[in-house]
């Protein structure tokens, strides 16, 4: 079933994107080699792995540059690492992360979802039919994206892990962020099921967070029939969730990492971001932060939009969540 296309971005806060990139090869990445991993542990002392796919970190330098990155493109490699400081650090204290880099679509506004189908999509399945391969040893493990990050993990959902249902029934939970999932996937894909409570397992967790009120031109990647739960209160109806009950936000520094205290440690920020579903949008509203500060607005997103804090500002919910469910699934074993 094709989706609408939608375009993706992920917006790093004060962060200039100095990009460059030349033609993509149409051949599968080769994840046999180090280079091509963002991330692989140094031990796998945790009973779960996180398999995590960053957002978009690539656009070209101008428009003779391509719409997909080379594996190796420099600005790619570097913005990957600090979205992965600010999101995927949520679950390092929970399972043992792996992390490939994947040749990503820049905004091309034209059939970007046949486009992030295509070669997105197919490197980060040759990731994870690798890391399946080579260094899960059978661990239960966590599906972890954002945006086209989110994007690729829901193609990976739908194409590998149906044609692949013992491994499927490895999976914890995905959480498949800064993107739209609706029930129209879910119909396409009876093996899939959306997470009803902060309990259940081989499920799909996702949301888009915004402030109450968003501005032309608006929010792009929710559309029509966008399915959300809390990730405060892990409820999928309108109950709210103060931000007196958030475990914790995070901040996040000007070249877009994560704010660590004096001994190199990511503290949470109390009392800051609530959190309320909006049935009729399928948006996750967040009415507590300052808008002008957080999301003034840009030519992608209307202000207001807070994607690029989907995972701050919910950072030690989500981590108490993966660990959840991570018991729940053991102890089923």
């Amino acid at each position: 079933m094709k989706r609408k296309n939608i375009a993706l971005l992920v917006v790093v806060v004060g962060l200039g994107l100095v990009l460059s990139g030349c033609g993509a090869p149409k051949d599968v990445t080769d994840y046999s080699k180090a280079e091509h991993w963002l991330n692989i542990p140094s031990s796998t002392d945790k009973a779960v792995d996180v398999f995590y796919l960053y957002p978009t970190t690539y656009a070209p330098a101008d428009q003779t540059n391509p719409s997909i990155s080379t594996i190796d493109d420099a600005g790619m490699m570097a913005n990957a690492k600090l979205a992965y400081d600010r999101q995927a650090t949520a679950f390092e204290t929970v399972a043992n992360i792996y992390a490939p880099f994947y040749r990503q679509d820049n905004l091309s506004p034209v059939d970007r979802e046949e486009t992030i189908a295509g070669i997105p999509t197919t490197d980060a399945t040759a990731a994870f039919e690798y890391y399946i391969k080579h260094y899960n040893n059978g661990r239960p493990f966590i599906l972890v994206g954002h945006s086209q990050g989110a994007d690729v993990t829901s193609n990976l959902l739908s194409g590998y892990l149906k044609d692949h249902p013992d491994v499927y029934k490895r999976m914890v939970v995905a959480y498949v962020v800064g993107y739209t999932v609706t029930e129209d996937y879910l119909s396409a894909n009876p093996h899939l099921k959306f997470a009803e409570g902060s309990d259940d397992t081989g499920v799909i967790v996702s949301y888009n967070t915004e402030a109450p009120e968003v501005l032309a031109p608006g929010n792009p990647v929710i559309t029509a029939g966008a399915l959300a739960i809390n990730p405060i209160n892990w409820k999928r109806d309108e109950t709210l969730a103060t931000a007196a009950e958030n475990l914790g936000s995070i901040g996040i520094n000007k070249d877009g990492s994560a704010k660590r205290n004096a001994e190199g440690i990511i503290e949470p920020v109390m009392n800051f971001a609530d959190a309320q579903i909006d049935l009729d949008k399928g948006a996750l509203i967040c009415s507590t932060v300052n808008v002008d500060l957080y999301s003034p607005g840009s030519a992608t997103f209307g202000k207001g939009v807070y994607h690029t804090f989907d995972y701050p500002f919910y950072y030690f919910n989500l981590r108490q969540n993966a660990e959840n469910r991570s018991d729940k699934y053991l102890e089923k074993q």
